[in-house]
């Protein structure tokens, strides 16, 4: 009789050690497709994507994570996004600097001359020595004018005076 209380005892540990990890397999399935979906969720999109990732998932198991993992998109929407930013960042960058009058190529803002064709970009304030344009008629740093430029308007005079 101790014998076969044994056996029903060792069958039934058995059977609840085989549903827990029947539980834990369904679980781990559950957790793989819900996983797959959110991940490409933030990766695409496109709906029909999404749904055939969770599906293959779905079917597959361990092996569709493997299949996924080799042919997810590799950046989320986000990063996307974010590397988007800092190309246009570095193109406004690169648009912003000046270029040479004389021959197309990029300046610098306190440089004088191109030293590729030698055209005058800029000159030195007399007074200050910061760098102003050629247009400028007044430092716009110490308020010197221009060399050879008036500082008022000269009066006008009515014709016939």
């Amino acid at each position: 009789m101790t014998s076969g209380l044994n056996l029903n005892t060792l069958d039934g540990l058995l059977l609840y050690l085989t549903a827990i990890f029947g539980g834990f397999l369904v679980a781990l399935w559950l957790g793989l497709v819900f996983w797959t979906y959110r991940d490409i969720r933030a990766r695409t999109p496109d709906r029909l994507l999404r749904v055939l990732a969770a599906l293959m998932i779905a079917l597959l198991n361990v092996p569709g994570v493997i299949i996924y993992l080799i042919l997810r998109p590799p950046r989320t929407l986000d990063e996307e996004y974010q590397h988007t930013l800092e190309e246009e960042a570095l193109l406004s960058e690169i648009e912003e600097r000046p270029v040479c009058p004389g021959c197309g190529s990029r300046t610098q803002s306190n440089w004088q001359v191109c030293p590729s064709c030698h055209t005058r970009l800029r000159r030195p304030c007399s007074q200050c020595g910061k760098m102003m344009e050629l247009p400028w008629k007044i430092c716009p740093y110490c308020a010197t004018p221009a060399p050879g430029v008036r500082t008022e308007a000269p009066p006008l005079v009515p014709p016939g005076l």
